[in-house]
């Protein structure tokens, strides 16, 4: 369910420097806000959290205004990511970089390490209206690496831009039917698929894609679609995508590896992402080594413990214990695995 974070009017509005971060000073970051004085004044802002992350739509009929400084920054220091939806008004952001002003439709990211100053303008008939999402920054970091310190702005006319809109949207209209897991899950996906098109979008025009390059595309996706099948093979596979066994061992060697090496890497990578993803009550390893393509959980074993050093109840074991630990644990890094990262084309096989 939402939560009123803050609201004022003509009688509390000048107020609003103590009271914008919440009860407790929950939520933002430290600056100085202040709202313009009008007819009407009627700001308001209402939060959904999902875990440490909070989605907030607000809604102002008077400009509003924000400033984070190099002495807000030294006193505190919390690195957060927000990301704007401009609905309604504009958004005037202006840094060491520049000035630029979002419109209705455009996205914004701005990050709090770094100095700023906005300014919430109302557009004289709906006034001003944003959804922003406050995300820690290591978080955001996992699907967006591009540097955002100095902010972000691009047009929501991606459709990866507008699912995601509609994604956290929706999960702030959430009436408590979805469960924290599905909405952590739906946030998660909002954040990759602006994490796609901030990508793509920073990205220059890309080559124009050989044929071999679309033949290799095609491989890699039927040995995906397959790898369940212990009777994959390059003649299965050749045959599925129209070209002969010799042209398929040439498509792979661009890819510098061998139809063995690849189909192991992935059934094993795919294995070791179900065993530590799953609970041994549900599914067992012989049904992992089936699923992933094996043709005997014992083989599954022995090539399990070869790559990674450990067979695979070991390592089913070893993620439990440390999700156990997880969790039993407020605010710690979760700490690393011993198990190694997949090994390089050509280990497998030695």
């Amino acid at each position: 369910m939402t939560e009123t974070l803050f609201s004022f009017d003509k009688r509390n509005y000048r107020d609003c420097q103590q009271m914008f971060r919440g009860t407790r000073d929950q939520e933002y970051y430290r600056g100085d806000f202040w709202i313009e004085e009008s007819s009407n004044m009627d700001v308001r802002s209402e939060r959904k959290t999902v875990g440490p992350i909070s989605i907030i739509r607000q809604r102002s009929a008077a400009n509003l205004f924000f400033r984070r400084s190099r002495q807000h920054i030294r006193e505190d220091a919390t690195d957060l990511s927000i990301l704007w939806f401009v609905k309604h008004g504009e958004m005037a952001f202006s840094n060491q970089c520049g000035n630029k002003v979002a419109k209705p439709g455009d996205f914004v990211i701005t990050r709090s390490m770094s100095p700023f100053f906005i300014e919430c303008r109302t557009d004289g008939d709906n006034g001003h209206e944003v959804l922003h999402v406050t995300v820690p920054t290591h978080i955001l970091r996992a699907y967006i690496q591009q540097d955002l310190s100095t902010g972000l702005f691009m047009p929501v006319e991606r459709a990866e831009m507008a699912v995601a809109e509609n994604l956290l949207t929706g999960v702030f209209d959430d009436d408590g039917a979805l469960g924290e897991d599905s909405a952590r899950l739906l946030v998660e996906t909002a954040f990759a698929l602006i994490g796609n098109a901030v990508r793509e979008t920073e990205e220059l025009q890309p080559a124009r894609q050989s044929i071999a390059d679309r033949r290799l595309e095609e491989v890699l996706r039927f040995i995906e679609v397959h790898l369940s099948d212990p009777q994959l093979s390059t003649a299965m596979v050749a045959k599925g995508c129209g070209i002969s066994p010799r042209y398929l061992s040439f498509l792979l060697r661009l890819r510098e590896t061998s139809f063995s090496e690849l189909v192991w890497e992935q059934r094993l990578a795919k294995a070791k992402e179900w065993l530590a993803s799953s609970d041994p009550r549900d599914i067992s390893i012989s049904e992992i080594a089936y699923g992933v393509g094996f043709k005997s959980p014992a083989h599954f074993s022995r090539m399990f413990k070869r790559v990674f050093g450990a067979n695979p109840r070991e390592y089913r074991g070893e993620c439990s214990a440390r999700e156990a630990e997880a969790e039993g644990v407020t605010m710690q890094m979760e700490p690393a695995g011993r198990f190694p990262e997949f090994p390089a084309a050509g280990q497998l096989l030695q």
